[in-house]
């Protein structure tokens, strides 16, 4: 018997309500074929904002020598089902980087956006996971060929047990 997906609302995010410890491991050189991994902590305060229609986190990334803080906005659109995920670096606070969009299904949400990266044209995907371990996942990766292939270049797991 096939199971009808379950599919996204404005509780997705639920889980990430909270404080968090991060493991960072990001890709030391992206699209360029590079295996070499930099690892760092950080951490996350998330709040929901809107009436629980969205959530905001503020980030410090402990990159040695150069950390930073950032932040995440994103909101539900009930009427679409789907997601918008902004980035505000906080070294160009100036500027928010492209809009991902996407929902969950069963549990693991998707999110893509046309964007650029040294020049290039490139699709980014975003995906969410909560393993049966409960601590949450956060992958990027980048896709210089339309979404044909992926390079996953940056992860984060996220820890509250502190």
């Amino acid at each position: 018997m096939n199971s009808i997906p379950q599919q996204s609302n404005a509780a997705d995010f639920d889980f990430f309500i909270g404080t968090w410890q991060v493991k960072h491991r990001k890709l030391r050189h992206r699209l360029a074929k590079c295996s070499d991994w930099d690892e760092f902590s950080g951490t996350t305060i998330t709040q929901k904002i809107l009436g629980g229609a969205g959530n905001f986190d503020d980030n410090r990334l402990d990159i040695p020598l150069k950390g930073y803080c950032a932040a995440t906005i994103r909101t539900y659109n009930a009427k679409t089902g789907m997601w918008s995920i902004w980035w505000l670096d906080g070294r160009h606070s100036d500027q928010l980087d492209t809009p991902m969009r996407g929902q969950f299904i069963d549990g693991i949400g998707t999110f893509y956006a046309e964007d650029t990266f040294e020049g290039k044209s490139i699709k980014v995907r975003f995906l969410w996971t909560v393993p049966t371990t409960e601590i949450p996942r956060w992958e990027q990766a980048f896709s210089e060929d339309g979404g044909q292939t992926w390079e996953t270049n940056w992860i984060m797991d996220f820890n509250n047990t502190f």
